[in-house]
């Protein structure tokens, strides 16, 4: 067997071995990085956008409610991380975020939106959902394939087609285009829709109000102005998003107490 077999047989072999699951939803992944290593990004990135960026406020009201929604929905993920929870004082910055390894910040600015204790742990378990989902692998997996994909496509069209440089740089730059917008962008917004649907169950089990959801994306999207067409954006449409909450939560409320009565 050549080593060119044998590499591309391997390379399969490692793409099959690396295919997972999402425990909540049982959607099938591929997600080639290990945990430990995403968790030490995720805490060294941590530091740096936080310490660095914004002053980190340790005491006060606000400060008690995110770490009572970040250790309550915490329990709820049942996620071995070495969970940390700031708030950053950052009144313009509308935005939470959860790194891999479960580190979290939520920035003053959204509390503008959110409103209320149920409506900031909505957004707190939708984030938290996207780390425990392993979402950051996977985009940085899907990284190394489409890199892979284009440079082996340079190669062929340097050695099988007639194509002068000019048009195979065009060429490329087109399917890197088409790889964009019909692989990652929509594989993000999958991502962003799965994160609701976990996030709402984090939500339930933590003993907050899943209906709080529904509302704070029609709040988020009165306070959004322009935004680009969905097609183009990481984010569902705060409508469809809104609506599509809306529809979950009869069938997840319903699933969770299931849960639960068998567990008794």
């Amino acid at each position: 067997m050549s080593r060119t077999r044998a590499a591309r047989i391997a390379a399969l072999c490692f793409v099959v071995v690396a295919c997972s699951t999402v425990a909540e939803t049982g959607r099938s992944r591929i997600a080639w990085l290990p945990e430990s290593y995403m968790s030490e990004l995720g805490a060294a990135a941590y530091d740096q956008e936080t310490s660095a960026k914004y002053p980190v406020i340790s005491s006060g009201p606000q400060y008690e409610m995110v770490q009572r929604i970040g250790k309550r929905i915490a329990e709820a993920a049942k996620k071995d991380y070495a969970w940390e929870f700031r708030l950053l004082d950052a009144p313009d910055v509308v935005n939470a975020f959860c790194l891999p390894g479960g580190k979290v910040a939520v920035y003053t600015g959204l509390l503008k939106v959110t409103q209320n204790e149920d409506a900031l742990a909505c957004v707190m378990g939708h984030e938290v959902a996207h780390a425990t989902a392993e979402h950051g692998n996977e985009r940085m997996t899907q990284g190394l394939i489409q890199s892979g994909v284009l440079s082996i496509t340079d190669l062929a069209l340097q050695s099988f087609s007639k194509m002068d440089d000019t048009t195979r740089a065009t060429t490329l730059e087109a399917l890197g285009l088409a790889s964009q917008l019909g692989a990652i962008l929509p594989f993000s917004r999958a991502h962003e829709s799965e994160a609701d649907e976990i996030g709402l169950r984090y939500l339930i089990r933590a003993g907050y109000d899943p209906h709080e959801a529904p509302k704070l994306w029609a709040r988020m999207a009165a306070a959004g102005g322009e935004r680009p067409p969905e097609f183009l954006s990481t984010h569902p449409d705060p409508e469809n998003r809104s609506k599509r909450l809306e529809e979950l939560i009869p069938r997840l409320l319903a699933e969770e107490k299931g849960k639960r009565m068998v567990k008794r």
